[in-house]
């Protein structure tokens, strides 16, 4: 099954690019007891997938110079 393969290798470069793209994001984490609204929750979908996608450049850019 490639697709299964594949989607697990997504899946593990996501979670290996998770710290750096957190530390990317710069979001802070919500207080106790306190919610974020959905147009909070989408601006920051928004802020991640871009800092996702800027750790994934870093990551493979890194490799290609090793």
């Amino acid at each position: 099954m490639p697709e299964n393969s594949d989607l697990k290798k997504s899946y593990q470069e996501f979670i290996d690019l998770l710290p750096l793209t957190i530390a990317l994001a710069g979001l802070p984490t919500s207080e106790h007891g306190k919610y974020y609204g959905e147009e909070q929750i989408e601006a920051r979908i928004f802020t991640v997938r871009h800092a996702y996608r800027a750790a994934r450049h870093i990551a493979r850019e890194a490799m290609a110079h090793k």
